[in-house]
C-alpha cells in the first residue's frame, strides 16, 4: 500500500492492489460515519472516501484539477444530508468550520448526531432557497459547496453566494440534470445552469466536468466569486 498527498491539502490518494482510492485522516479514531473502511498507515488511522457516495470525491477521481482547498476554511454546505461528504471535510478542516444546511428534519437528526462527535460541524435546519433564514448564524464563507436536488439549483447557489461568499472565495456545485429538466439532454441542462451562474449572478466559472461513472447525468462546477 502507498499513501500519497494530493493537490488538496488533507486529501490522500491510496494505491492499493492497482486501484487508486481516496482517504482522509480520521478525526474520530475508531468511528465510521457511513460504514466506510478504516485502515492504519504509519501510525495514523484513515477513512476511505467513497466516490459513489460523494460528488467531491467523484470529481477528484474524474480528473478535476481546480477543486478548492478545504483546510482551515469557513464552509457553507447546502444540502448536507446525513453528512457523508461533510464528515470528510471535517477530517480535513480541523481548524475551520462547516455550516451544514439541510431542509429535511428526518435527515438533519442524523447530521445533528454526527455534529455531536465533531465540533467543527454546525447543523442548520433551513431551506437553502432562503439564505436570509440563517444569515444570523453563518459567517462569511471561504467556500460554498452545494449538493441539492432541486430544479432551481443555480438560483439557490447564486443567492447564497451573493449573501455569504467572500470576494475571491470559491464555490462548488453538483448539478443533477434529471432534477432540473428530464426533457433536455444533460449537457444542455448543464450549459443553461452555468449560463445563469455567470450572467445572473456574475460568478466566474473555473472548471466544469461530468462525473460518470460515479454519478450518471451529473456535473460538478468549480466557481469563483470575483
Amino acid at each position: 500500500m502507498k499513501v500519497s498527498e494530493t493537490y488538496i491539502q488533507g486529501l490522500y490518494k491510496v494505491d492499493d492492489k492497482e486501484k487508486a482510492r481516496l482517504a482522509t485522516i480520521n478525526a474520530t479514531i475508531g468511528k465510521t460515519v457511513y460504514d466506510e473502511d478504516l485502515f492504519m498507515f504509519e501510525g495514523k488511522e484513515y477513512r476511505y472516501w467513497d466516490p459513489y457516495r460523494s460528488k467531491f470525491a467523484a470529481a477528484y477521481l474524474s480528473g478535476m484539477k481546480s477543486l478548492p482547498q478545504i483546510k482551515e476554511k469557513s464552509i457553507l454546505y447546502l444540502g448536507v444530508s446525513t453528512g457523508t461528504t461533510a464528515s470528510h471535510f471535517s477530517d480535513i478542516n480541523t481548524h475551520g468550520i462547516i455550516f451544514g444546511v439541510e431542509f429535511s428534519s428526518k435527515v438533519m437528526r442524523k447530521f445533528f448526531r454526527l455534529s455531536e462527535q465533531r465540533s467543527n460541524l454546525i447543523p442548520i435546519l433551513a431551506d437553502a432557497r432562503r439564505p436570509e433564514e440563517y444569515s444570523s448564524f453563518v459567517l462569511e464563507a471561504d467556500l460554498i459547496y452545494q449538493d441539492v436536488a432541486q430544479p432551481d439549483q443555480a438560483t439557490i447557489f447564486g443567492r447564497n453566494a451573493l449573501e455569504f461568499l467572500k470576494s475571491g472565495g470559491f464555490g462548488l456545485i453538483a448539478i443533477k440534470s434529471q432534477s432540473i429538466d428530464v426533457s433536455l439532454e444533460p449537457e444542455k441542462v448543464f450549459s443553461n445552469q452555468i449560463k445563469e451562474l455567470e450572467e445572473d449572478f456574475g460568478l466566474e466559472i473555473i472548471e466544469y466536468k461530468t462525473i460518470e461513472p460515479y454519478e450518471k447525468k451529473h456535473a460538478v462546477v468549480v466557481i469563483k466569486m470575483p
